[in-house]
């Protein structure tokens, strides 16, 4: 079950020295790596060319959609849609440090918040995937003083744990919270393990979102690899796929440097829930997340299989008409008439409001990051629905000249 360490490594070593040129993957051409309007998948992968009359017919429905629902002084972020490595449009506006004039650029890494899981989940994937650990293996396994001996690592990937919000624990120790402590995710655990707090609902019962699910995944990366979670995350994830601009935040070394959160032109402040990883706390590029969405097409970097359990819904089986789901660390809609099924996932955290929208059925990568608080960026679920799902709904729409508060 559990690999050693030289397996691991061994491991890591083939898929990073994976071959990086195959004759039928047209973007593996070294010469569009650098090229403006293409972005390169680091693994063969099988898709055609795009055609400049393709490219004309989107382009105008999104610029169209684009100046209408995101640009606008609300908004501070980047924005991609991205066809089989052929970029179809693609915007950058705002800045990252406002004080010092940072300006937000293509390789400018904004906090993904809860797109972040998305990441996680892949990671967790992997080591499934090198036979380190097991979707339906018990987290006390890995983290044997974990009080919910029923808790798999499948129930906190699809937040059906029923695991308490750690937002929540002030008001659930009451008096005996200190507001001044930075809280790690080790804290979260020894939080648990000393508190027992009881479940909001029995284990694989019930759908309940909760950060506190890959908090602990973190947990187990770290315990499967041997490593901090952010170098983990470089080895399985970040590294193969060339996501140069994607990294862990480091609570104690990045604040001075990271992108920085606002509503309006004020900075948020940090708070003690700023050092948990996992959940959230990924900094990273639209472009890098277009790599990354790119890689899961190669069973080169992850088991098709697998990739299909992620978007496989956990918990609206028992809805004639679903509206919405969760898989594993991906969120789904059901497109009316016909209940066509979308995939994505959002995230909020402080100023940070992000979408990233992967088309299966097209190929397409939509992904729109925004670092001064809006729910603007939550309108890409809109468009891609009317542009590729041909299902003119309005999703999360914002209202113009109103900003409203973003979920997950």
């Amino acid at each position: 079950m559990k690999i050693t360490l030289i397996t691991f490594f061994l491991s890591l070593l083939f898929f990073s020295s994976a071959p990086k040129n195959g004759k039928d993957n047209w973007h593996n051409n070294p010469k569009q790596s650098d090229d403006s309007l293409h972005v390169a998948s680091a693994f063969p992968i099988k898709m055609g060319n795009v055609s400049e009359a393709y490219v004309a017919e989107k382009r105008h429905f999104i610029d169209s959609f684009y100046k209408k629902n995101i640009n606008s002084p609300f908004y501070s972020g980047g924005f991609i849609v991205v066809k089989n490595g052929r970029v179809l449009y693609e915007d950058y506006q705002g800045y990252a440090n406002v004080k010092t004039g940072q300006k937000i650029d293509k390789n400018t890494p904004i906090h993904l918040a809860s797109v972040s899981k998305v990441l996680t989940r892949t990671a967790i994937l992997r080591l499934v995937q090198q036979d380190n650990i097991m979707l339906d293996q018990k987290v006390t396994d890995w983290l044997p003083k974990f009080p919910y001996k029923e808790t798999t690592i499948r129930t906190l990937l699809n937040h059906r744990s029923g695991l308490q919000h750690y937002a929540n624990f002030p008001a659930l120790l009451k008096k005996r919270w200190d507001k001044r402590k930075i809280l790690t995710n080790q804290d979260v655990l020894d939080l648990l393990v000393q508190n027992k707090f009881k479940l909001k609902t029995p284990n694989d019962t019930h759908f309940d979102y909760c950060n506190t699910n890959y908090v602990i995944l973190a947990l187990i990366v770290e315990k499967a690899t041997g490593l901090k979670f952010g170098e983990a995350m470089q080895e399985l994830i970040f590294k193969p796929l060339g996501m140069k601009n994607t990294y862990v935040f480091n609570y104690d070394t990045d604040r001075e440097t990271a992108s920085k959160s606002y509503r309006g032109n004020t900075i948020f402040p940090w708070d003690q829930f700023d050092a948990l990883v996992g959940d959230k706390n990924i900094y990273s590029t639209p472009r890098d997340l277009v790599k990354f969405d790119m890689g899961t097409y190669s069973p080169d970097f992850i088991n098709q299989e697998l990739m299909e359990e992620a978007y496989f819904g956990y918990s609206a089986g028992h809805v004639v008409k679903p509206i919405k789901d969760y898989g594993l660390g991906m969120r789904m809609r059901f497109l009316p008439p016909n209940g066509t099924k979308m995939v994505y996932h959002n995230g909020w955290w402080h100023g940070n409001n992000t979408s990233f929208v992967p088309v299966k059925k097209d190929t397409v990568t939509v992904v729109c990051l925004g670092n001064k608080y809006s729910n603007r960026p939550y309108s890409t679920l809109s468009m891609v629905s009317s542009l590729f799902y041909k299902k003119k709904t309005e999703i999360e729409t914002p209202l113009p000249g109103t900003e409203q508060e973003g979920g997950e």
